[in-house]
């Protein structure tokens, strides 16, 4: 099967977010970086995409101008081992960004993200309904996620 690689477009942030990004996931790099030229449309020299992995996943940042922004259509998912590492992607991900409902937030380029503990579509697809609502009714309320607070919510 081909690989498939997120593109994300930028205005002129791809490298400033790749950079970015690379400092925020261990085992992250920029992988290299292409500029325009003369057959423009931007001046040459300017960036105009940037390969990079987090944590080994292929990712490309294109600076392809203003005409299309990022929206919570699309998002990434950080599942989290613990409340440490979910504060700790929340705490970086949201700097310059903008906090959201349930897990959600914008980074400061505008790209959403969810910030989740692992095993969360197992406690939502509890076979103890009543559990799983207490859960889901506990999460809306929140805007960081807080695995004490759910557990406490699961067990009523």
């Amino acid at each position: 099967m081909p690989q498939i690689t997120p593109s994300l477009w930028f205005d002129t942030q791809g490298l400033e977010a790749a950079e970015f990004y690379c400092s925020v996931f261990p085992n992250s790099e920029v992988r290299s970086v292409t500029h325009y030229t003369e057959a423009g449309p931007r001046p040459a020299g300017t960036v105009l995409t940037v390969e990079f992995a987090l944590d080994g996943r292929e990712f490309t940042a294109i600076n392809g101008g203003p005409q299309f922004v990022f929206d919570e259509a699309v998002s990434f998912a950080v599942s989290c081992a613990d409340q440490e590492e979910i504060d700790y992607y929340w705490g970086r991900l949201s700097e310059g960004g903008e906090e959201g409902p349930c897990g959600w937030l914008k980074d400061r380029f505008g790209l959403s993200w969810q910030i989740t503990p692992e095993g969360m579509a197992d406690i939502l697809n509890d076979s103890d309904r009543d559990r799983a609502t207490r859960v889901m009714q506990a999460v809306l309320g929140m805007r960081k996620l807080d695995i004490a607070a759910m557990e406490a919510a699961a067990e009523g």
